[in-house]
Order: C-alpha cells, then structure tokens, then sequence
C-alpha cells in the first residue's frame, strides 16, 4: 500500500465525551498513548489553540527525531488536528457523541504528498515510507486503544 494513503482506526470508548476530550486534548498525555511520541512541547503561550505549535519528539527503536505540529482545528469535544510540517501528514482526531458512549475516529491524511525529508528519512532509518504507514496505522488503532483504557479505567 502507498505511504501517502490515508491512515484511520477507530473505536468506542463506554464514557462521556468530555471524559475523552480531557485526556486526549492534553497533549502532555500522547507519550502515554502513542508508540512513537515521546514529547510534545508547546513552543508558543497561549496554550492548546489553533495555530499553537508543539515540538514532538518521537522514538522508533533507537531511532529518535524531531517533528514541527502546528495545530489546524480545534473543536472542543469534536475535533483535534495538528499538521506536521516536516512529513506533511495531518493527524486528526474526530468525537462523536453516542448517549453515555463516545465513537472516536483517529485518521491521518496526507495533504498533498509526504516531504521530500519524510521519504528520505522513512527508508534509510524507519525501514521504509509504505512499512512505516503500515506500522503508523497498527500504532493509530494501539493509541486509540490506550484512550479507551484511559478513560474507561
């Protein structure tokens, strides 16, 4: 399959969506749901707001790298997205309330085409651009999973 398809996992969470909202929209909590994040630092005041940029440390392995995110739409107890700058993937998450229950869709398109930096970084250290979507999109499904035990726990 191609690298630059869109990725997508979803799930239902058994709790309210406010419940899911506060943890997934504190990004200080990714590293704990995401096999790749390891950080993710706000670089300007103002806190979680569009336009906010965080600098996200990821980790595959012994491979470590930096990502510029800069966050494209925020509807509270709706939706989360942020653009990566350096791979051209925006990641986003989409709430969708179900009674007591929360339907969470976690995609990740690519506008446009990957960077010229992301295919050459994804062959010579992530083991390819395409296994590395494969593997992007299992993650996806794991940190929706971790979310769900989260909030449900």
């Amino acid at each position: 399959m191609s690298a630059d398809r869109e990725l997508r996992a979803e799930t239902i969470i058994e709790a309210p969506v406010e419940r899911v909202w506060a943890v997934l929209s504190d990004l200080s909590r990714m590293p704990e749901l995401s096999d790749e994040t390891v950080r993710m630092l706000p670089l300007k005041g103002g806190g979680l707001r569009v336009g906010q940029w965080y600098l996200g440390i990821n980790r595959r392995k012994l491979v470590v790298w930096p990502t510029r995110n800069v966050v494209a739409a925020l509807e509270p107890r709706r939706l989360l997205s942020w653009d990566t700058t350096s791979s051209g993937a925006r990641w986003i998450y989409e709430l969708e309330a179900d009674g007591g229950r929360t339907r969470v869709v976690h995609r990740r398109p690519v506008l446009g085409r990957l960077t010229g930096v992301s295919r050459l970084f994804a062959p010579l250290a992530l083991g390819g651009t395409d296994e590395h979507a494969d593997e992007l999109e299992a993650g996806m499904a794991r940190t929706l999973g971790r979310l769900k035990a989260a909030v449900e726990g």
